[in-house]
């Protein structure tokens, strides 16, 4: 794709913002997937040339979206906690609370493999990954609530389990998530911890 190709046309006389353009949105897309494996596999000091190589874009093209790489680590963790959060619905809609609540919380588990990488540089940033990094306790903590209360009116969950319970096991799970490899460990109580909570 050409560097220019998303470059807006300025026409005489255009005063109203132009939206997007389709290949802009999907180009970004492209970009944070490839920024959050990159992240993923070598830490958020990943070359940005190896990012757009990955995404199949241009250097220019990532700059265009991301003028410096601040900007792009905090793009990477703002779209998963949007994803995190809009999971949940999904999840409600396609089967049971419970089991809405335990798919959920394994997408919490990725999100905070994700978060283990990012979060140095987050903190770092004076800015929006500070901001973010900030604000993201507020909108996990109330979508595992409304996960909860899902499954508790539904009957899937133990009765006297309540959101709080669930909120200290998975703090528990969540020790030592800086570490390589602890994913898979929490993956393995979750199971555990999702097996206890059934309804009797």
């Amino acid at each position: 794709m050409p560097e220019d190709s998303e470059t807006a046309v300025e026409t005489a006389g255009e005063k109203a913002p132009r939206k997007p353009r389709a290949d802009s949105l999907r180009n970004r897309d492209l970009l944070l997937t490839a920024a959050k494996t990159a992240f993923t596999e070598t830490g958020a000091e990943a070359p940005l040339e190896d990012i757009a190589r990955r995404a199949g874009v241009g250097i220019g093209t990532l700059y265009r979206h991301f003028p410096t790489r601040e900007a792009l680590v905090a793009a990477v963790y703002a779209r998963e906690i949007q994803q995190l959060a809009a999971s949940a619905d999904a999840l409600l809609a396609q089967g049971p609370a419970g089991q809405a609540l335990g798919a959920w919380l394994n997408l919490l588990i990725d999100y905070m493999a994700t978060k283990r990488v990012v979060a140095p540089a987050l903190r770092a940033d004076p800015g929006e990954g500070s901001r973010l990094y900030a604000s993201s306790g507020g909108t996990i903590l109330a979508t595992l609530q409304k996960l909860t209360e899902a499954a508790h009116a539904a009957g899937d969950i133990r009765p006297d389990i309540g959101f709080e319970d669930i909120l200290k096991m998975m703090s528990g799970l969540s020790v030592g998530y800086e570490q390589p490899g602890w994913d898979a460990g929490a993956r393995r109580l979750l199971d555990v911890m999702m097996t206890g909570l059934r309804a009797r």
